[in-house]
């Protein structure tokens, strides 16, 4: 690791962390985002009029950096943007582990005055080498640590996921709903107008953290392209890297520019990029969390020959649809497989060449659990698929109020022996409630878990597109 990924390193696992500037308008929105910080907080703010409540939090205030007795890993600042290069000049005196600079009001404004003072607090890190992120950013989340900048992200040991964003609104996004599909972050970091440290250099720290075992990335623009190339190429070997651009359309290239001050480039020069560098091109937040799940946690096959399995005979046909619409092949099975399903599924007919309809197998769990068991042991298959169908599990416990935990059980049970990727596809209809429960229970035993057929065929597609590479 070289000397700037050391420092990083000190910030993105700080034991000492300064808030600059933080105060009453902004609800101590970085005090209160620290309270669970496992190490020491300090403020740093020079008007009288917020000494109290920064004593009501409990934090030690002080008039400058310099005067707080101890070493600095992590500084946060929310300074105005005139401020910022004294500051900067400060934590570089301080020799701090990195800064972060939420202050706004630099290139991103289009103006003279903006990109000058960029340039400036830009010389100053770079000259006296401060690990600078941002400005216009969010910077820093370490879950396991309590590093927050937002009071609602949460706290948890065992993240896996680097998520890197320009955007910090992408970054708090992404650490809220990520967990809840059983995608835990690692760290996470929002950079902003990438004014002294860019992706690469983020890419580059993910890439050798023991912790983080997939790296997901939205990105706007870039100052280096050349290395951004040899950056994603080399890491990508090593770690799934999943990359969403934004500003693909004329409108959104224009909105990147008054948002981080980047320009975004040719759409097609990324998708080659993307390509050529073995990552995985990701289009929204939903498409990254979902193909995340299925790196995470499904069996890794480079077969794209799925079985399939739904709940009524209109879905079956469906999922059919949906998975061979994103590339998959819906394969006969083999004459040893329809011989072991013959005992228990003669009165379904055709039923059961794939994709099958186990609808009349209920309440029988077990047949239900034989038949992906046949499935996922045919040579024929590559992947299993089962719909989860809320309406008709929701029918069914009327009759049988255990029926739905038991199910998940057997799920459950069956995702451990299989040596085949299994997802499932939980189907709310107009019961949206019940299907996040049974997603969080599904979810909870590692099993990928998604909202549509579209949905988790592409994700899956995605992940299979990557093992194949």
């Amino acid at each position: 690791m070289n000397y700037n990924l050391k420092r990083l390193h000190r910030a993105f696992n700080p034991r000492t962390v300064a808030v600059v500037g933080d105060k009453m308008a902004l609800g101590y929105m970085w005090l209160n985002s620290l309270s669970q910080f496992q190490g020491k907080v300090y403020s740093v703010q020079i008007d009288e009029r917020e000494f109290p409540g920064i004593a009501a939090l409990g934090v030690d205030n002080y008039l400058s950096l310099q005067a707080i007795p101890d070493d600095i890993d992590y500084v946060i600042v929310a300074v105005p943007n005139n401020v910022t290069p004294r500051i900067v000049q400060d934590c570089v005196s301080k020799s701090v582990g990195g800064a972060t600079l939420f202050t706004a009001g630099f290139a991103e404004s289009g103006s003279d005055d903006g990109r000058k003072l960029q340039e400036t607090i830009s010389k100053i890190a770079r000259e006296g080498g401060l690990n600078l992120i941002g400005p216009n950013c969010m910077g820093i989340h370490n879950p396991s640590i309590g590093l927050r900048h937002s009071p609602d992200q949460p706290c948890y040991d065992g993240g896996s996921v680097g998520f890197i964003s320009q955007s910090g609104t992408h970054a708090t996004f992404f650490t809220l709903m990520a967990p809840m599909h059983g995608v835990k972050v690692s760290k996470s970091v929002s950079y902003g107008n990438a004014a002294v440290l860019d992706s690469p250099d983020f890419l580059e720290y993910m890439g050798q953290d023991d912790e983080t075992r997939a790296i997901g990335i939205y990105i706007e623009g870039i100052n280096d392209g050349r290395r951004l190339f040899s950056t994603l190429q080399e890491i990508a070997r090593r770690k799934p890297v999943l990359v969403w651009k934004g500003g693909t359309s004329d409108e959104g290239n224009r909105a990147t520019s008054s948002h981080t001050g980047s320009l975004a480039g040719s759409q097609r020069v990324w998708d080659a990029l993307i390509k050529q560098c073995g990552a995985i091109k990701v289009n929204s937040l939903d498409e990254m969390i979902d193909t995340m799940q299925v790196m995470l946690h499904a069996k890794p096959t480079a077969g794209n020959r799925v079985g399939l399995a739904a709940m009524t005979g209109g879905q079956s046909v469906a999922i059919t649809d949906a998975f061979t619409g994103a590339g998959f092949e819906v394969p006969l099975l083999t004459d040893e497989s329809y011989r072991r399903f013959a005992p228990f599924f003669d009165t379904l007919g055709a039923s059961y060449r794939n994709p099958l309809d186990v609808s009349l197998n209920f309440p029988h769990l077990d047949r239900i659990v034989h038949s992906l068991d046949i499935l996922s042991q045919d040579e024929n298959i590559d992947s299993v698929v089962l719909e989860v169908s809320v309406p008709f599990m929701q029918h069914l416990t009327w009759l049988d109020a255990s029926l739905l935990d038991e199910l998940v059980g057997e799920l459950a049970r069956f995702n451990d022996r299989c040596d085949k990727p299994f997802i499932a596809v939980v189907v709310p209809a107009h019961v949206e409630a019940e299907a996040l429960a049974i997603k969080d229970k599904l979810v909870s035993h590692d099993i990928p878990c998604f909202p549509s057929f579209q949905r988790g065929a592409n994700a899956l597609m995605k992940a299979i597109a990557y093992w194949k590479r």
